[in-house]
């Protein structure tokens, strides 16, 4: 056998027998998952809280080394 006709019959065999794992079922875009979507707008308040947060830590010791306060 050639490489041609074993490589398109591999191709035709992983095309039959498999599904992917990721797309199982379709998302519904008129009923979103409340709690995922809370969840993920929470954690990134909760990051640029804590970004915020560092970043005004970080502007008060510059100031105190440098003496500018």
């Amino acid at each position: 056998m050639t490489f041609n006709r074993l490589l398109s019959r591999a191709v035709r065999v992983s095309k039959v027998g498999t599904r992917s794992a990721f797309t199982a079922s379709k998302p519904d875009t008129t009923n979103p998952n409340w709690v995922r979507v809370g969840l993920a707008f929470g954690t990134s308040a909760f990051f640029w809280g804590l970004l915020f947060k560092q970043n005004s830590t970080d502007v008060h010791e510059y100031k105190v080394r440098n003496g500018l306060e």
